[in-house]
Order: C-alpha cells, then sequence, then structure tokens
C-alpha cells in the first residue's frame, strides 16, 4: 500500500498599502508619522540618502518632492505612500484611517492625549462621538483628509 500525503499550502493574504493623495506629500508624511508612530522609508540599500536614489534613477530634482512613503518599524503595519496631486480634497473620503493610539478601543484618557498631540501638528477636530459601539473623534487631518481616534 502506498500513502500519499500531499501538504497543502494555505494561502497567503496580500501585502497592501495605503496610498493617500496630497498637496505636499513630504509634510503630510510628517504629520502621518507621528500620527501612527511611523518613520520615513529607508532607501534602498546602497544609498544613503532618497535624493541620491533619485538621482541615479535619472529623476530630475523638480520631481524630487512627487511623493513620500512612511512604514511601521516593526513591520507589522502597512506602508503608506503619499503621492502629489494637482487638486485639492473635494469631498468626504471613501475610505480612511482609524487611529487606535492605546490598542483598547474606547480609552476616552488615551484618545483625548492623542487627539491634542494631533491638534498641535495641525490636525482639527470634527466630532466627538460617544455610543455603545463605542468612543471616538473624528478629526481632519492637515489637508482635510477624514480620519478617527479611537
Amino acid at each position: 500500500m502506498v500513502v500519499r500525503i500531499r501538504f497543502y499550502r494555505a494561502p497567503m493574504a496580500f501585502g497592501i498599502q495605503v496610498v493617500m493623495d496630497a498637496n505636499d506629500p513630504a509634510k503630510l508624511a510628517d504629520f502621518w508619522a507621528q500620527a501612527l508612530d511611523y518613520i520615513p522609508q529607508p532607501p534602498p540599500p546602497g544609498f544613503d540618502t532618497w535624493p541620491a536614489f533619485l538621482e541615479q534613477m535619472g529623476i530630475p530634482k523638480e520631481d524630487h518632492d512627487k511623493a513620500a512613503a512612511l512604514v511601521d518599524a516593526s513591520g507589522k503595519g502597512p506602508r503608506i505612500f503619499f503621492q502629489k496631486v494637482p487638486e485639492g480634497k473635494t469631498a468626504k473620503n471613501r475610505v480612511h484611517l482609524d487611529v487606535n493610539p492605546s490598542g483598547t478601543r474606547g480609552d476616552k484618557k488615551a484618545v483625548a492625549e492623542h487627539v491634542a498631540k494631533l491638534e498641535g501638528l495641525g490636525a482639527r477636530r470634527v466630532k466627538e462621538f460617544d455610543e455603545p459601539m463605542g468612543y471616538w473623534i473624528t478629526m481632519l487631518d492637515p489637508e482635510g483628509n477624514e480620519f478617527c481616534v479611537h
């Protein structure tokens, strides 16, 4: 009797990145780095700076401000990419980020502290919610993109 064992590799989830349109990618990336405790994406291996990499790739200096990227230093969260667009924001986001500073939903003290920090960085408070489903504050980032702090 021959027994054949087949191992099935479970499908892996796709990696994702979040892409945000921006008037000033570097400025918006700086805000979100502090909001999410992310870091600017380091330049590729072999390059000390992004400008050195971009120059090597033949990208004109006037285009060096067209994008910025952030990464989670722990490697767990998605990459966040900011791309320069000519138009401003005109409508409510169809997708937004939820920021959870404490890891526990509804920690009002942690929410208040993080909201105060974000307001100091240029975010604006829109509305506070205290409902049976939870507690959160809806805000706008410096370019008017909606997000929530839970």
